[in-house]
């Protein structure tokens, strides 16, 4: 059987697509308005509606809720969040121990809401497995671990080659770390549950309303502006297609490829009976999980970049991608070699030039924004939407400063990607430098991280 490759993503395929709503009518007004229909959208107009149920909210959505990165991801529920050491440099040790407890609370908080509002968004909570299979991945593992137990996770724990095996059978694995604070989810099951739970409350929702330009108090579209005080961009990987916002953000591509279901004989062989999402130690990394219906879904970066901010319309990826892909998952495991790959499908990403997730409300403007999750979103939205909720509602005078506002990714600013050619340049140089290392890696017994992969991360700004 052929592969199906775009269709948005397998979990539109299996789900199947949401009835349209519809566009904007014309001219209207709001107390909020939220651009973008993805979690952080959702979540925002959520929480906002929970705390404050006078409040107008309108929802602007270019295509449908869930188009982009929500309807796309590897439904990794977890609780890394990007930028924290960064964080930690910035405004110490304490206030960031304080971010990443945050963001573990995140993801029961996720599953709390989920089972509140009544959403099966097949979520398990198995916890993360990542992975080493190299003597310099096991060294990053080591401290990688260490360092997730400075910033307070206590209830991590850290595996040999026996015990990884006991959880997921992966060919060469010579180490793990694993957290309880993570699941595994089916993105457009939860972001289709979420925009019903957030139209029940009274929330409007306009798709096929594409916002042109985002200016205080205005969200300019085709079929009319919507004013209101406040104007949240939640829009991550499609930022750059607002006027003014061309290098804001770089929209990064992530590509996934999911298998037929497996019979019952090849899971014995793997194992992954708790179900956990599983990642490694990779430089060009890979996520993974087990599906509700018993496939992987295996993603990585793929074509990370297109020219000039650019992003797909139907999520289709290239056949060499897909073909790497397949190869990190025979080479995972090899009793798959003869495995069918049903479906594969590529989204973007939100990546600031310092790679540090944020939310920001400018008092003086009325704008908002929360984003750049550099791949982390399923989780840091929900906290970033709170997180909005609060700072509205102590700008307007309806709460104080909260425990959430004065955590340190709060109005953290960053400067604008390069100009192009300098940034499909320098993010293509990047990831080919980081395959390379990690190649160079598989064939070297040194536990030594490779020197190139050194040298992409402070080019990068990464670290």
């Amino acid at each position: 059987m052929s592969t199906v490759n775009g269709g948005i993503s397998f979990w539109y395929a299996s789900e199947g697509l949401p009835t349209p709503r519809e566009p904007l009518p014309g001219d209207a007004t709001a107390d909020v308005v939220i651009v973008g229909g993805g979690y952080t959208g959702l979540w925002t107009a959520y929480y906002l509606k929970k705390a404050a149920p006078f409040l107008r909210i309108t929802v602007l959505e270019q295509k449908f809720c869930g188009y982009g990165a929500s309807g796309r991801n590897g439904g990794w529920l977890y609780n890394g969040i990007a930028g924290r050491d960064r964080y930690a440099k910035l405004h110490g040790h304490d206030a960031t121990v304080r971010l990443q407890q945050a963001m573990n609370d995140t993801v029961a908080e996720v599953v709390r809401v989920a089972a509140e509002e009544d959403i099966d968004a097949d979520i398990h909570q198995g916890g993360v497995l990542e992975i080493a299979y190299t003597p310099a991945q096991l060294a990053r593992l080591k401290a990688f671990h260490a360092t997730e137990l400075s910033y307070g996770e206590k209830d991590r724990e850290l595996y040999g080659a026996r015990d990884t095996a006991e959880r997921i059978r992966v060919t060469g694995a010579v180490g793990s770390t694993w957290t309880p604070h993570g699941a595994r989810l089916h993105p457009a099951k939860l972001v289709k549950g979420l925009a019903a739970a957030v139209e029940s409350l009274g929330v409007t929702i306009h798709e096929s309303t594409p916002v042109a330009e985002i200016k205080p108090k205005h969200a300019v579209t085709p079929y009319g502006t919507v004013r209101a005080p406040y104007i949240l961009r939640c829009t991550e990987g499609f930022t750059a297609s607002l006027k003014g916002h061309r290098r804001t953000w770089l929209p990064m591509n992530s590509s996934m490829i999911v298998t037929e279901p497996l019979p019952e004989d090849v899971w014995s062989s793997i194992g992954w009976d708790g179900r956990e999402t599983l990642g490694d130690m990779a430089h060009a990394y890979m996520y993974a999980q087990r599906t509700a219906d018993d496939r992987i879904a295996l993603g990585g970066r793929g074509v990370p970049y297109r020219y000039g901010s650019r992003t797909d319309n139907d999520g289709r990826t290239q056949p060499a991608t897909i073909e790497a892909l397949r190869e990190i998952l025979v080479r995972f495991f090899p009793q798959l070699a003869g495995v069918a790959v049903d479906h594969a499908w590529s989204g973007v990403l939100g990546v600031p030039r310092d790679w540090c997730a944020t939310v920001t409300l400018d008092r003086s403007t009325g704008l908002g924004w929360a984003g750049g999750y550099v791949g982390s979103g399923v989780a840091t939205a929900n906290l970033a939407a709170r997180t909005l909720r609060d700072l509205v509602q102590q700008d307007s005078g309806q709460s104080g400063p909260t425990d959430l506002t004065a955590l340190p990714w709060v109005n953290h600013k960053v400067r604008k990607w390069e100009p192009e050619p300098l940034r499909w340049l320098g993010v293509q140089g990047m990831y080919a430098t980081y395959r390379t290392a990690d190649h160079t890696e598989r064939t070297s017994p040194t536990a030594e991280t490779a020197r190139l992969a050194r040298l992409a991360d402070r080019l990068s700004g990464r670290h």
